[in-house]
């Protein structure tokens, strides 16, 4: 089950009024339950505070959207490369909401850099989302003209991360 799936499932339960739902199939095995504890509870386990909370059994709550700010910033970087290049370069896209790493761990070097060249189906990042790390693979190669993001940042669907030279 994709991660953007368990999200879909979450919000259609917080939407249909049940507080447990559990799913079991050959694949995996999920327990979404809604949680009512007050705002003191919700602090102590680290979620943001709201008057209802899910959670998945083996998996942590789905994280907060990050502040306004950072979505600002983030939107005020893209669109200056989109309106100079977008004809000239494309973007290497998020396909899901989680968190940005340039490399497979702290003490390892960056998957690409700025001026490297990649080759379609080459890892590019990872995304982590709800505690699954997912390599992100270029779907075209070029030369690496821009990271759009900041390392260990929150990401959202769709959102461009690189800018491809393709030529």
């Amino acid at each position: 089950m994709k991660p953007q799936e368990i999200q879909e499932l979450i919000d259609f339960i917080s939407k249909s009024g049940l507080d447990e739902v559990n799913i079991e199939t050959s694949d995996f095995k999920i327990a979404v339950k809604k949680h009512s504890a007050g705002p003191a509870a919700d602090a102590s386990r680290g979620l943001a505070q709201a008057p209802a909370q899910h959670q998945l059994t083996n998996a942590p709550a789905p994280q907060a959207p990050a502040p306004q700010a950072a979505e600002q910033s983030a939107a005020s970087q893209a669109k200056p490369a989109e309106d100079s290049a977008s004809k000239r370069y494309k973007e290497i896209k998020s396909p899901m909401i989680g968190t940005f790493y340039r490399s497979a761990n702290p003490d390892s070097a960056s998957f690409v850099n700025v001026g490297d060249t990649v080759k379609q189906g080459q890892t590019v990042c990872i995304i982590e989302a709800m505690k699954l790390f997912n390599e992100i693979e270029a779907d075209f190669g070029g030369t690496i003209v821009k990271v759009l993001v900041e390392n260990a940042s929150p990401v959202e669907y769709d959102q461009p991360l690189f800018l491809v030279d393709p030529a």
